[in-house]
């Protein structure tokens, strides 16, 4: 077994910011040299999270909506007392949502439905660099 760990730089615009990411995961996947195995997807940060969607507008719209429905910014959130930075609904969206995800891979290619992408999503309530962790396990 071989573990072939990446970065990935990212500027975001935060506010529910969706950015497809599948060319550049599907790039380390191959650049690591590996044939079988996972990958591990992980953004660092607690305003943010990974998922898969089929990345196309009205989904996109979708998905932010449910979000704003799900956990409103214009509520009280303690953690916007302690730091009074006003992005607390932007961590409990992170924390229902999730740092990581897993995806196999098969004769080098990465094993995503047809119309299935990896979005990293950016809560926050502004403009951030992000740092996507991409591990990819296998043999």
């Amino acid at each position: 077994m071989t573990v072939v760990s990446k970065t990935i730089p990212l500027s975001t615009n935060g506010n529910c910011d969706i950015v497809n990411i599948t060319s550049d995961v599907v790039n380390e996947v191959s650049s690591s040299g590996l044939s079988n195995g996972t990958a591990i997807i992980f953004v660092t940060g607690s305003t943010a999270g990974v998922t898969t969607i089929e990345y196309e507008p009205g989904l996109v719209a979708d998905l932010k909506a449910m979000w704003t429905r799900l956990v409103p910014e214009k509520m009280e959130y303690k953690h916007d007392r302690a730091w009074g930075d006003g992005n607390g609904y932007s961590h409990v969206r992170a924390a229902l949502l999730g740092a990581s995800l897993t995806v196999p891979f098969i004769n080098k290619k990465i094993a995503l439905g047809t119309w299935q992408q990896i979005v990293l999503i950016d809560f926050d309530n502004r403009a951030r660099s992000r740092e996507i962790v991409v591990q990819v396990i296998g043999e």
